[in-house]
């Protein structure tokens, strides 16, 4: 294209260019910028002497963080808590979406996806104090624990054994609304002939589910599922920090909380910011490594 022809697509388009100086100088300020303090991983940070007063201390912080072992028990926790995450929000609303799939009821239908999908308009101030509500020692599920069963009561919020498994499902629950939705949209694309061709050969629903509807929608289920592995270091810091005690420490502590409490609390910027670009790091690794199974298996591009 000419430089003349250039002038006049831009010159078309000037008002979507208008449109995305907003979004490009926020981007700029609160995403690029930042990335400048990341000079504190290797230096001995002083807030009063600055990035440049500060001494510089080479990979001492990355030695200091690795020796930890509160990083060792968030490190795990982080890969197991995403890892799960990952899973669940993939395979519930792949169910979901089947069961609803076969709902010949329009209306039903429609009820169940608003339903399920109001959850994910809300934030985690809000859901988490539902949730903490909910689970209290004298909250509904224990109320009906004692019901059911007389004297029995369990403190989940405070036990290392169930307390995992209350944030990994409520947040596959607050999610599950969005996924579903995609993968229905999937489904209603599945050309119609194929079940009609499938009827004349005597295939009942299920064999429909199993050899036309899975088959097709897997694409999708490719994409969430290695796109959720850029994320395997993202355990959910907003909703951990919320619904986070002291008593659950060993299973739930995560590396986002442990960076925040270093670099917050404990005034550690350097080596909170080690363990950032660490977690930065590895994410970056595996957001590569997704997309380049996508290129490779589906021909998917994120450019």
């Amino acid at each position: 294209m000419k430089k003349p022809e250039k002038r006049k697509g831009l010159y078309r388009t000037r008002e979507l260019h208008v449109m995305l100086v907003p979004a490009v100088v926020f981007t700029a300020i609160f995403s690029y910028l930042p990335l400048f303090g990341l000079v504190m991983a290797f230096q001995e940070f002083k807030p009063l002497l600055g990035f440049r007063g500060s001494s510089f201390v080479g990979l001492k912080q990355f030695q200091y963080i690795f020796t930890m072992p509160s990083f060792k028990t968030a490190f795990v926790n982080t890969v197991i808590i995403a890892f799960f995450k990952i899973i669940l929000s993939i395979l519930v609303p792949l169910v979901l979406s089947l069961m609803l799939n076969e709902v010949t009821k329009n209306w039903y239908k429609r009820a169940v996806q608003t339903i399920v999908f109001i959850p994910y308009f809300f934030s985690w101030a809000i859901l988490a104090g539902m949730i903490l509500e909910i689970f209290a020692y004298d909250g509904i599920i224990n109320n009906a624990l004692n019901a059911l069963l007389e004297n029995e009561r369990i403190a989940f919020l405070v036990s290392n054994q169930y307390f995992r498994s209350i944030i990994i499902a409520s947040d596959v629950w607050k999610g599950m609304g969005y996924n579903t939705v995609l993968m229905l949209a999937a489904i209603t694309n599945v050309d119609a002939a194929l079940y009609e061709a499938a009827q004349v050969d005597g295939a009942g629903r299920w064999k429909q589910v199993l050899h036309i509807t899975l088959p097709s929608i897997l694409p999708m289920v490719a994409v969430l599922t290695v796109l959720g592995l850029g994320g395997i270091l993202n355990a959910g810091f907003d909703q951990i920090l919320i619904m986070y005690n002291p008593t659950v420490e060993k299973t739930v502590d995560i590396l986002d909380t442990l960076v925040y409490r270093m670099g917050i609390a404990g005034r550690q910027y350097s080596a909170a910011a080690a363990m950032g670009l660490f977690k930065s790091v590895v994410s970056i690794i595996f957001v590569g490594i997704s997309y380049l199974i996508l290129y490779k298996k589906s021909d998917y591009r994120v450019f």
